[in-house]
């Protein structure tokens, strides 16, 4: 039986590889049905954010790649409560539909899975 693995993302899509490397990782474990789930932690909840413009600062839209996720098996997508909170986003207005755990249920997401990768 294959471990779960929870990806967490904590970079901005504009702020270096790791959103793009977190994506990455997680498309790759969908595509051999592995358990997995991704958590969307400090500015990593700045991937969620609609209509976004990369290509200003030349970088790649993640936004197709996150619209894939479904596609690929991953539906256990998360973000903290208080970091889109502390950001100025909301739930409702998110480019895709994730839940919305406050910290102590952050705090039982992580300790569900066997193993946790945080970028």
């Amino acid at each position: 039986m294959s471990k779960s693995l929870l990806i967490i993302t904590r970079q901005a899509p504009w702020a270096g590889p790791s959103a793009r490397e977190a994506l990455d990782i997680v498309l790759a474990g969908g595509a051999f049905d592995l358990p997995l789930g991704m958590l969307f932690l400090d500015d990593g909840v700045f991937q969620l954010q609609p209509q976004q413009q990369p290509a200003a600062l030349q970088q790649k839209d993640l936004g197709a790649n996150l619209q894939a996720l479904p596609l690929f098996g991953i539906e256990a997508l998360y973000a903290s409560q208080r970091s889109l909170d502390e950001r100025g986003l909301h739930g409702q207005s998110l480019a895709m539909p994730v839940e919305c755990l406050d910290d102590a249920a952050l705090t039982l997401l992580i300790d569900h899975y066997d193993q946790v990768i945080t970028l």
